[in-house]
């Protein structure tokens, strides 16, 4: 545990953070979630690279905050807790980040600070905004069967997404858009495990689900700032991710130095549906800049 504030943030690194290879540290989505379905890249460690997995606040092992409100959990304070656990853990001057779903907006906010240890940027599965975001779910359940639109739409409008009809609905849109293995492995399972047992601080920002966004992120935006980013950038995407190509597209045009791979097999974990090229691609792009 590392003291952030008057609480504390979970850490494990796997491999030693001395090795010659940039140490990745990888940033776990929700907000609220944990890093216990992005534990595929662990694997790393196997090739010299030490990795740095952590719970954000309020998710996971860290501390949570059930009573606190959306003037709390801030974009800005999720980036000081990132800069502490950099510090805390001696990398700030030489690290790599690797950003997956609100993970990579965290790190897109990260790196538009410039900051100066930062050597390379993977930006996961993520949106540039989250009006894009939520535009682009529209067109997605729009595609799904006709009753499970139906389902979504009408309990949205009533207020009951905890009905057992909603929740099905949401769960067959998962199964298309946030994780094709199914049924999902252990390490997504015990993520979403851990979410449902506390999640204050996905409900807070996000909102019930990953395509109702209802929460204090609903207007957030890095499109026009993106320029600023001046670290190497790998943008990694899955052909059925719900973070469609509309909703990356703003990194690929305004990051000065980008690439961008898309996994044609995955939805929105390939590092879970296509662990093994998701490894390669990312250990290359990393490697080239050690």
């Amino acid at each position: 545990m590392i003291p952030f504030r008057e609480y504390e943030t979970w850490f494990r690194v796997f491999g030693d953070l001395s090795w010659p290879k940039v140490p990745l540290v990888a940033a776990h989505g929700g907000p609220g979630c944990s890093h216990d379905y992005l534990v595929a890249l662990a694997e790393l460690a196997a090739q010299g690279r030490a990795v740095v997995f952590y719970d954000q606040l309020g998710g996971g092992r860290s501390t949570h905050l059930p009573e606190r409100g959306g003037d709390f959990w801030t974009v800005d304070l999720f980036l000081e807790e990132l800069e502490n656990l950099l510090v805390t853990l001696g990398i700030a001057e030489r690290y790599d980040l690797l950003g997956q779903s609100w993970g990579g907006m965290l790190g897109a906010e990260h790196a538009i600070r410039q900051p100066p240890g930062l050597n390379a940027l993977v930006i996961s599965n993520s949106p540039a905004s989250m009006a894009l975001w939520s535009s682009e779910a529209k067109k997605l359940r729009a595609l799904m069967p006709t009753e499970v639109e139906a389902a979504l739409d009408c309990h949205e409008a009533d207020g009951t997404t905890s009905d057992p009809e909603y929740l099905a609905a949401t769960a067959a849109y998962y199964d298309e858009h946030v994780c094709r293995v199914v049924p999902n492995p252990p390490e997504v399972v015990r993520m979403f495990e851990l979410l449902e047992s506390d999640p204050t601080v996905y409900n807070t920002m996000n909102g019930p689900n990953e395509f109702f966004c209802i929460g204090t992120l609903r207007d957030w935006s890095v499109v026009d700032r993106v320029h600023k980013i001046t670290a190497p950038t790998l943008l990694a995407s899955g052909r059925f991710d719900e973070a469609t190509p509309a909703t990356v597209q703003p990194f690929f045009d305004g990051i000065p130095d980008v690439r961008w791979e898309i996994f044609e097999q995955s939805s929105h974990m390939p590092f879970v549906e296509e662990p093994t090229r998701y490894l390669s691609v990312v250990e290359t792009f990393l490697a080239e800049h050690d």
